[in-house]
């Protein structure tokens, strides 16, 4: 074989592994996009550098990988729907209160599931790895039950808090809490802090009336 011919071949091995290492790193990225959704993009963001973020976002599928995770029993499910029923329950009376009860039950339900609940940081990144589409929501209902906390939350806040922590806690319960029956009834009287700022109404049954459901006015 001739120099030239040893040349070209050598060029074309070295553009075929490039083309190889190119697709692997295509398809991780890929990967990683289906599996983190829109927090692939804020983990990126927050690195300022691609590969930074992607090497963060594989650490904590590698952390994911080595929990102990575990399924609810039906009768583990029906026992946290009926606290969640309570709650919505409370917010009625004293929304203050019920969005720190649902903080709480949060937090039982992802301790039970068999994710650490250290630092508030640690438990976003563990969880991000399979409830990636409902973490923003967690994020949003923690600083409002920050402000709730120092008093700095209105009526309407609390109940966005409510919708936000039932979206991550249906995600992990693996069903909806309170299923909509679709159908509506009359108001109920306003809270005293504001004609514009109310709970919201309950839902019809045929031997009681059940909890009221602030994400149906989201």
């Amino acid at each position: 074989m001739s120099p030239t011919a040893i040349v070209i071949l050598i060029i074309v091995i070295l553009v075929v592994l490039a083309a190889i290492v190119y697709g692997i790193r295509v398809m991780r990225r890929k990967q990683l996009q289906n599996t983190f959704g829109p927090e692939y993009d804020r983990v990126v963001a927050d690195s300022g550098n691609r590969s930074e973020g992607e090497k963060e976002l594989r650490e904590r599928e590698k952390r994911h990988a080595a929990l102990e995770l575990k399924p609810l029993s039906p009768e583990a499910q029906a026992t946290y729907a009926a606290n969640w029923e309570e709650v919505q329950v409370q917010f009625v009376d004293d929304p203050t209160r019920a969005v720190t009860a649902a903080d709480d039950l949060v937090t039982r339900l992802i301790t039970e599931r068999g994710y650490p609940t250290g630092e508030y940081d640690d438990r976003l990144a563990d969880l991000s790895v399979e409830h990636a589409r409902t973490l923003e929501h967690y994020r949003k209902a923690h600083e409002i039950s920050k402000r709730n906390t120092a008093g700095e939350a209105n009526t309407e806040d609390l109940r966005q808090a409510l919708v936000h922590y039932r979206a991550l806690f249906a995600d992990l319960l693996g069903t909806d809490p309170v299923p909509s029956t679709g159908t509506t009834t009359e108001e109920p009287a306003p809270t005293p802090e504001s004609t514009s700022e109310r709970p919201p109404p309950p839902r019809p049954a045929a031997h009681h009336s059940p909890p009221r459901d602030p994400s149906r006015y989201e």
